[in-house]
């Protein structure tokens, strides 16, 4: 059985991502790398949309990551 996680779908990569492009010096290689894993990730779990914690204050319903359904 899986261990349930606090983090929202494809967190870890997108986190890793960002950071990514923020370092100095920027390397390339290593953030395309990291957007291709963070692609996957989207791919596997079906994220449809992501969305700010700040932003979901108009938005009740809804989870900081969307799903498709099906």
């Amino acid at each position: 059985m899986e261990k349930a996680s606090a983090l929202p779908v494809c967190a870890e990569e997108a986190l890793e991502l960002l950071n990514c492009v923020t370092q100095y010096p920027f390397d390339q290689d290593k953030c395309l790398r990291l957007l291709h894993s963070l692609r996957d990730c989207v791919l596997k779990q079906k994220v449809k949309k992501f969305s700010l914690d700040n932003q979901d204050h108009h938005q009740h319903d809804t989870d900081s990551v969307t799903k498709k359904n099906g």
